[in-house]
């Protein structure tokens, strides 16, 4: 076994690798960009060392500079977790060639996988089903689009090198092809350096179902049986469970199988996943399922196949590599419950899950030993005031649970969802919790387009409560604090007052001014309607007491920010700044802006031109994936205040829209 690994990833990955390797007495190596110098995988390391700046280009995919950590650090093997260099083979092969070990596939089968329509013909010939669609290589867009209408509409176009969603577009109408089709070619040379593309027919109730594979260098083969993980937004997981809702042990065998007659064809050796697309509209089929991909490392899922098989897969995988068997056959494993996880993002549900970021100035989350019997896992690359930036995907950590059956993990998913608290930047938490007890999902009536069918129903923010204002409002002018000396008017620093005891109180939430008239009493306030409310500081807890009912909610004060954690949810209230002039009037505003920090890939427009209602303006990249802003009315383009390639801010003005002469 290998005495020292380097751990050729960030985060939540690093880490997660870093405890197995730690367990197995592994020492280890992390390697960072300058934006991560004080992350916590590289904390966790027992060795580090600084690979380039912050773009990913510029360290983390600097393959030749990783090799050279590793032989400085004396590393024997390179773990490289899951993306940046993870299915590169000319990495691969760059490691092997400095007689180090590679903890992974041999290069050929990452080749063979690494482009989907490749992959595609190749499992065709080795007689696994493939989806209807064209994985040609010819990419003239005149070819492309004729393919689309002979495969008949809706058709999905994807970059042949993607995954993770990036470079796939859905096209319902000819109408739309040549937009999409542009987009895709964008995306996926900004994220894998190649903009060719396969169309593929849409399955119209489709399941998203992978196998867990494991291989030895010694010709042994088995799956680790089913992921379902249907539940997506925008190509990109959110739940992810095992087994498989609705799973018959025909259709398993059926797919596990395909799965491993995929490992066999390509001489796979180490963990893999083989991804399959099923109609879901007759329930699941032996007939009625495709190969999509194969992706060739462990995967972001990869905990909820721990949890019902009881293995750790990076320990497999460290084991594989140094040339050890799998310790089991296939008719050695069993499942053994079911197991959850959701995927908790710095992202903003409400404008379309667009990442954010933000300092973390508040992170907690519950006990495990609470939720048992059904075991509770959080696998997290940050800690309490860690920075979420914009040069990386903004996970926060995935929330794992296991229960005895489908029911009891749900359960424990809603509760454990419900318990965590996040400060300093929006989050996903309440959507999560929503989804994780929504009517369809919980029957298991599961397809890819399940959220999307939902709506509102799941993207609308809940309102707080109206006590959240309250506690926030006091905690931030001081009165829930101890009153000083034996004056409680003392308390009222900060409030104007008119000679009664009746205070306003203002704050300011999303953008919106909020407005409370309160008079103190003895250990609370006295609302207008003449409503008492009374209040206990607890620590991070205040007891709140309303009409003789109790309820505890959580509160974090930085600075001139609260926020308050209701059950599944967070509100984050600050002080009006008397010299912020844009203030409620970005709505009515000629000021087209940024919505998160990313790199400006495309203008649509020239200055002088006049655009309608949801023309697109311009192309933002976050986190490797494109964002389109459009015009929000009928207009004409004033002023262009970036060009293309430019770095913005959240907030920041592109363009400047004025109405129309004639308007």
């Amino acid at each position: 076994m290998f005495h020292k690994l380097l751990v050729a990833n960030r985060s939540e990955i690093a880490v997660r690798v870093m405890k197995t390797a730690r367990r197995m007495g592994i020492r280890t190596v992390a390697i960072h960009s300058d934006a991560d110098r004080n992350a916590l995988h590289v904390r966790a390391a027992d060795e580090a060392v600084l690979i380039g700046p912050a773009p990913v280009s510029e360290s983390y995919l600097k393959g030749e500079a990783i090799v050279e950590a590793a032989r400085r650090t004396g590393a024997e093997a390179i773990h490289p977790g899951y993306g940046f260099l993870s299915e590169n083979p000319g990495f691969v092969e760059a490691v092997e060639a400095a007689g180090l070990v590679f903890v992974g596939p041999p290069a050929s089968a990452i080749r063979a996988m690494g482009l989907k329509d490749a992959a595609k013909r190749l499992m065709e010939a080795a007689g696994v089903p493939v989806v209807p669609g064209y994985h040609g290589v010819d990419q003239q867009t005149e070819t492309l689009r004729r393919e689309a209408a002979a495969i008949g509409y809706p058709v999905l176009i994807k970059a042949r090198a993607g995954g993770g969603g990036k470079g796939m577009r859905l096209v319902e109408r000819p109408a739309d092809f040549a937009a999409a089709l542009e987009g895709a070619r964008r995306e996926g040379q900004a994220s894998f350096g190649d903009p060719a593309v396969l169309i593929e027919r849409y399955v119209t109730a489709p399941r998203h179902v992978e196998i867990q594979v494991f291989a030895d260098g010694h010709g042994h083969v088995v799956h680790l049986f089913e992921r379902d993980c249907s539940l997506q937004r925008r190509h990109q997981k959110v739940i992810e469970e095992a087994p498989a809702p609705g799973m018959t042990e025909e259709v398993r065998e059926a797919m596990g199988r395909a799965a491993v007659e995929a490992a066999r064809a390509i001489s796979y050796r180490g963990a893999g996943t083989v991804e399959f697309i099923a109609d879901g509209s007759q329930g699941l089929r032996p007939d009625r399922f495709w190969f999509m991909e194969m992706n060739t490392r462990l995967q972001v899922e990869h905990p909820v196949s721990e949890a019902i098989t009881g293995l750790d897969f990076v320990e497999l995988q460290l084991r594989v590599a140094a040339g050890e068997e799998l310790p089991f056959r296939q008719e050695d494993l069993r499942i053994r419950g079911h197991a959850v996880e959701a995927r908790l993002y710095a992202e903003d549900v409400t404008r379309g899950f667009l990442p954010a970021t933000g300092r973390l100035d508040h992170l907690r989350f519950p006990p495990a030993a609470a939720f048992e019997p059904s075991p509770l896992r959080i696998d997290s690359g940050v800690e309490e005031g860690d920075e979420i930036t914009p040069w990386y995907d903004p996970m926060i950590a995935k929330v794992i649970v296991h229960g005895s059956d489908r029911p009891a993990a749900l359960r424990a998913l809603a509760e454990a969802l419900n318990g965590i608290e996040v400060a300093g930047t929006v989050t996903n938490i309440a959507f999560l919790a929503r989804l994780a007890r929504e009517a369809n999902f919980v029957a298991g009536d599961v397809d890819t387009g399940l959220i999307g069918r939902a709506g509102e129903a799941l993207l609308r923010a809940g309102e707080p409560s109206a006590d959240a204002p309250i506690v926030a409002g006091l905690a931030l002018a001081g009165l829930l604090d101890p009153p000083e000396g034996n004056d409680p008017w003392s308390r009222l620093r900060g409030f104007r007052s008119w000679g009664r005891p009746d205070f306003a109180l203002r704050l300011v939430r999303d953008g919106e001014e909020i407005e409370l008239s309160l008079a103190l009493i003895e250990g609370g306030v006295r609302l207008s309607d003449g409503a008492t409310v009374r209040l206990h500081r607890d620590g991070a807890r205040v007891v709140v007491e309303r009409e003789g009912h109790r309820r505890s909610l959580g509160l974090v004060v930085k600075g001139s920010r609260a926020t308050v954690f209701e059950a599944g949810g967070a509100a984050t209230y600050s002080l009006p700044d008397p010299l912020d002039r844009t203030r409620g009037n970005a709505a009515g505003g000629n000021a087209i802006l940024a919505p998160m920090p990313g790199l400006v890939t495309k203008l649509w427009v020239c200055a002088g031109e006049r655009v309608s209602t949801g023309d697109p303006v311009a192309v933002i990249e976050a986190m490797k994936m494109e964002h389109t802003l459009n015009s929000p009315r009928d207009g004409v383009i004033g002023e262009i205040l970036v060009a293309e390639g430019a770095q913005v801010s959240d907030g920041d003005s592109l363009a400047v829209l004025e109405p129309a002469a004639d308007g």
